[in-house]
């Protein structure tokens, strides 16, 4: 779909990208042409994914463990990147989000998918762009929100506050490091499965119509956010400054995707509480 060297000689640091969609992304990275920074808590995860991707690609790729809910370390994280060479681009993939009725979140429950899904892309855009501004070295961020940003949605509230926030800071960035030569860009997807998010969003006994109710009748393949990402971060889409890209199918056009939760009973809360509790 894209030339080969589309994304030559362009640093890229993925957030979260020892697996899931950050992962699908970092592999389509490569293929571009790419130089790849994955980072994430457990190194070994990176490590694994890293060695898989240099076979398949024969890229360049560097890993390293960083709790991006401690602006200390995404400060120390950016100082080890730049004393190799500058990033191009930061993509803001790391997340925390799962299902509960918000009257018996914790604070601590909230505040663990905001620490990550806030306020670590901030941390990390703040890290990057105070580097490249320094350096009078122009860069890309791109932030994978939700479509809760445009529909709300109900039983993951700190999620949709986060991403909601990360929009705005998308399109705040784009007028003040726009002159800066800066570009802020924003994807949200709808349905793509992942394992993690699978096991956090759509726990056994949840309605699986949902396929059914995207208007094109499916989930998304990992490829195609990979290859829209891919456009996205890349000097073609150059104009392109503030927006958010729709990558569901149409389905925020039908629902916001939680409906069916409004149709479970105490008990099917209650278990799902004492999963989530579980070690």
């Amino acid at each position: 779909m894209f030339e080969t060297g589309l994304l030559r000689d362009k640093r890229i640091l993925v957030t979260g990208g020892g697996s899931g969609l950050g992962a699908a992304m970092g592999r389509r990275f490569l293929a571009l042409g790419a130089e790849l920074v994955i980072c994430g808590r457990k190194l070994d995860r990176l490590d694994a994914t890293a060695s898989e991707m240099r076979d398949e690609t024969g890229g360049k790729v560097t890993t390293i463990a960083c709790d991006i809910r401690d602006g200390v370390a995404v400060d120390s994280m950016m100082e080890q990147i730049w004393r190799e060479a500058p990033l191009d681009i930061l993509v803001n993939n790391a997340a925390a989000t799962f299902i509960a009725q918000s009257e018996h979140l914790s604070f601590r429950a909230a505040d663990a998918i905001l620490a990550p899904t806030l306020h670590g892309a901030m941390y990390c855009t703040l890290a990057a762009g105070r580097r490249w501004i320094e350096d009078k070295h122009g860069g890309v961020v791109l932030s994978i929100l939700s479509t809760s940003t445009i529909t709300g949605r109900a039983f993951t509230v700190p999620s949709a506050m986060a991403k909601s926030a990360l929009l705005a800071m998308t399109r705040s960035l784009a007028v003040e490091w726009g002159p800066k030569a800066i570009r802020t860009v924003a994807i949200a997807p709808g349905p793509f499965p992942t394992a993690g998010a699978s096991g956090q969003l759509r726990p056994e006994g949840r309605d699986e119509g949902w396929t059914a109710r995207n208007p094109l009748g499916r989930t998304g393949e990992h490829s195609e956010l990979a290859d829209l990402a891919s456009f996205l971060v890349s000097d073609r889409a150059g104009y392109i400054n503030g927006e958010m890209v729709v990558i569901d199918g149409g389905a925020h056009l039908r629902s916001s995707g939680a409906e069916d939760l409004l149709r479970w009973t105490e008990t099917q809360w209650a278990d799902q509480r004492a999963a989530r509790s579980k070690p």
